[in-house]
C-alpha cells in the first residue's frame, strides 16, 4: 500500500504514456480510492486500512499498563496475551475470527454512518450557511494540477505542483527513505534528523522546569502553516507560549508534583497531565462547547457567508452535482446507529443502554454540527474531549470491555470538507458511492495482507518503527489510564487526576478568555487557534509558526497575497506527492 498522492502520480504518468487525458474528476477520484486504502489511524500514525487496529490491540494487550485488567478484555478485541505468543505475529489464525469478525461489521456500519452524516452536515454548513472550508483547496488544487500535467495544458498549477513534489522527494529520501533502507542492513537505523522531533526539554529544565520543549523535523509542518489561517497559526503559538511559562510557575507552587528533572517530553507532559492538565483541559472543553453552542445560534440568526460575501440561505443544490435528498442520508445515519446500539448490546449487556442511545442520537450529531462549522470556518478539527471517559465513569458500569465496544459516539464534522472538495473538483457524489462500493472488498483484503506482512517482518513497536516506539507507551499508559478507572477497584491515580477545582478554574478560565478575546475585537480564527494549542506541546506548532509568518511577510509580499494564497494549497500537496517518492526511492534495490 503506497500513499494516496504517490499512487494518483504513478498512475497519471503511465497515462500519459498510454496517451490517455485524465480530468481532474477522475484523478480526485483516484486520490480518494488511494486514501481510504491507506487511509490513516489517529494519532497512532498507523496507515494501511482497518487491520491497524488490530496491531494496536495486540500490542495494548500485551503492555505493562494494561497487566492488571488484560484478562478482562474480550477475544472479540483480540486473543490473549498467551494465545498471541504461541499463534506468533499473524492473522491467520481462528483465536483472530472473532475481532475480525466485529472489524468487518463495525467498518460497514461506519460506512453508512459517516456517508449519511457527512453529506447532511455538508448540506447544512456549505450550501445553506455558505461556509468557506479553507483547507479544502489543497486536495482540490493538486487534482487540479495533475490533471493540467495528463492533458499537457500545463499552468502555474503544475509548476508549483512540481517544485513541492521535488522538495518533498528530497526530504522524503532523507527523512523516511535513509533510516528504513539503513534499519535493513544495521543493528541501528542512521537518521539525519530525529523522528519525530529534536527535544530540548531536559536542555530547559534548570529555568523552565516541567516545560516542553522541542522543534518537529517534519517539513510538512511548515507547508501546513502557510495553509492554514494565518491567526489560527498565531493563536496556537501564543497559547504554547503561554503554556511554557505557566508550567514552571505551577512547578514552583507545588501542583505539578510528579514531574522530576531528567523526564523527556513523553513523561513530562504525562506527569503534567496527571497533575493538572487533565482537569483544566476537561473545564476549557466545557467553556468550549458553550462557546460553540452560543456562536451557532447566532450564527443561524445573523447567517454567515463564503469569502465575505451577503449570506445566501437556500436548500437548492447545484445542477450535475449528483445530489438525494437530505431525508435518505438522515435515514442512513439512523439505520447505521441502530446498529451499533443492537451490536453494544450484544457485546456489551451490563452497559446501560440508554448511554448508548443518547450518544448516537443525539450527542454525535450536536458535535458534529459544532466541529463541521469548526473546520467550515478555521480548517481545523473540534471535539468535545472526555465526554466518552466521563459518561463510563458515571455510569456505573464496572469492567473494561465497554472501552473496547463499538459505541455510535463519532465526529462526523470533518467529513463535510470531503463533500466540499468534491464540488471544487466538479465530482458527482454518486462516484463518491461507487467509490466506496468498490474499495470497501479491497481495503479489508489489503489491510490484512499488508499488515500481516509488515507485522511479520518485526515486531510493532520497535527499532524498526520509530514513531511507535516512541508514542505508543506514552498512548497506551494515557489509554490504560481510563480504562482502570471502570474496574471493580478502580484507579488511583485517575481519581487522583481528576480534581473538580482545577476543572472549575478552567471553566472560568476559558469563558473569561472567550469575553476578552470578544471585548477585544481579536480575530475569532485567533481565539480558535488559542484554544487548539493551550496546555499542548510546542513541537510541532513552533514549524508551523515558521512557516505562517515566512508565508505571510515574505512570499506574499514577493508573489502577491492573492497569488500566494492560490500557489500555498498546491504546492502543499506537491510536498505530500513528493515525500512519498522520496521515502519509496530509498526502498528500490
Amino acid at each position: 500500500l503506497k500513499k494516496a498522492d504517490q499512487n494518483v502520480e504513478l498512475v497519471t504518468e503511465v497515462a500519459r504514456r498510454s496517451f490517455v487525458t485524465l480530468k481532474r474528476q477522475q484523478i480526485y477520484m483516484m486520490y480518494y480510492v488511494a486514501g481510504s486504502l491507506s487511509g490513516m489511524m489517529g494519532g497512532l500514525a498507523l496507515g494501511g486500512g482497518p487491520f491497524a487496529g488490530l496491531i494496536w490491540s495486540q500490542f495494548l494487550i500485551r503492555t505493562g499498563a494494561a497487566a492488571s485488567f488484560a484478562k478482562e478484555i474480550p477475544n472479540w478485541v483480540t486473543p490473549q496475551p498467551e494465545q498471541l505468543t504461541e499463534i506468533g505475529r499473524t492473522f491467520f489464525h481462528k483465536d483472530w475470527l472473532p475481532a475480525i469478525g466485529i472489524l468487518v461489521l463495525t467498518q460497514i456500519l461506519s460506512r453508512l454512518s459517516w456517508f449519511g452524516g457527512g453529506y447532511a452536515l455538508f448540506r447544512v454548513t456549505s450550501d445553506y450557511e455558505r461556509l468557506a472550508f479553507p483547507m479544502a483547496p489543497v486536495a482540490a488544487m493538486g487534482a487540479m494540477a495533475l490533471a493540467e500535467s495528463s492533458s499537457k495544458d500545463e499552468t502555474w498549477r503544475w509548476r508549483v505542483f512540481s517544485i513541492g513534489s521535488m522538495i518533498g522527494i528530497s526530504f522524503g529520501a532523507l527523512y523516511i527513505g535513509l533510516p528504513t533502507i539503513s534499519g535493513l542492513v544495521l543493528v541501528k537505523p542512521i537518521h539525519i534528523l530525529p523522528i519525530p522531533w529534536i527535544d530540548f526539554t531536559q536542555s530547559i529544565e534548570r529555568f523552565l522546569p516541567a516545560a516542553t520543549l522541542g522543534i518537529g523535523t517534519s517539513l510538512g509542518a511548515i507547508l501546513t502553516g502557510f495553509v492554514l489561517p494565518f491567526w489560527v497559526v498565531v493563536g496556537g503559538f501564543a497559547a504554547v507560549v503561554g503554556t511554557a511559562i505557566v508550567n514552571p510557575v505551577l512547578y514552583k507552587t507545588g501542583v505539578l508534583h510528579t514531574w522530576q528533572p531528567g523526564m523527556e517530553t513523553i513523561s513530562t507532559q504525562f506527569a503534567n497531565s496527571l497533575d493538572f492538565w487533565l482537569s483544566f483541559g476537561i473545564g476549557i472543553a466545557v467553556a468550549i462547547a458553550c462557546d460553540g453552542f452560543y456562536r451557532i445560534a447566532k450564527a443561524l440568526r445573523e447567517g454567515s457567508s463564503r469569502n465575505g460575501e451577503a449570506p445566501t440561505r437556500t436548500w437548492a443544490t447545484p445542477e450535475g452535482r449528483g445530489d438525494f435528498r437530505i431525508g435518505i442520508a438522515l435515514g442512513l445515519y439512523a439505520l447505521s446507529t441502530l446498529g451499533y446500539i443492537l451490536l453494544c448490546r450484544k457485546l456489551v449487556p451490563a452497559f446501560p443502554l440508554i448511554f448508548v442511545i443518547f450518544f448516537g442520537f443525539v450527542y454525535t450529531p450536536i458535535e458534529s454540527y459544532i466541529n463541521a462549522r469548526m473546520v467550515g470556518m478555521t480548517g481545523q478539527f473540534f471535539g468535545i474531549p472526555y465526554v466518552r471517559q466521563a459518561t463510563f465513569i458515571l455510569s456505573g458500569y464496572k469492567g473494561v470491555a465497554i472501552w473496547f465496544a463499538p459505541i455510535p459516539l463519532g465526529n462526523y464534522g470533518s467529513l463535510a470538507q470531503k463533500f466540499r472538495e468534491l464540488e471544487l473538483t466538479g465530482n458527482r457524489i454518486t462516484s463518491m458511492v461507487k467509490a466506496e462500493v468498490l474499495t470497501f472488498p479491497l481495503i479489508m483484503v489489503c489491510s490484512l495482507l499488508f499488515w500481516s506482512y509488515i507485522w511479520g517482518l518485526a515486531e510493532i513497536p520497535s527499532v524498526m518503527y520509530p514513531y511507535a516506539q516512541k508514542f505508543w507507551h506514552f498512548i497506551a499508559m494515557q489509554e490504560c489510564l481510563w480504562y482502570s478507572s471502570t474496574t471493580e477497584h478502580g484507579s488511583t491515580m485517575f481519581m487522583e487526576a481528576i480534581k473538580p477545582t482545577i476543572i472549575g478554574t478552567g471553566f472560568a478560565t476559558g469563558i473569561l478568555g472567550l469575553v476578552t478575546f470578544s471585548v477585544l475585537r481579536w480575530p475569532t480564527l485567533f481565539i480558535y487557534g488559542f484554544i487548539r494549542g493551550f496546555g499542548n506541546m510546542p513541537h510541532f506548532l513552533l514549524p508551523e509558526i515558521f512557516g505562517a509568518l515566512l508565508g505571510r511577510y515574505y512570499f506574499e509580499k514577493r508573489f502577491g497575497q492573492k497569488e500566494w494564497r492560490q500557489y500555498a494549497p498546491v504546492l502543499a500537496a506537491g510536498f505530500a506527492c513528493g515525500r512519498s517518492w522520496g521515502a519509496s526511492i530509498t526502498h528500490t534495490p
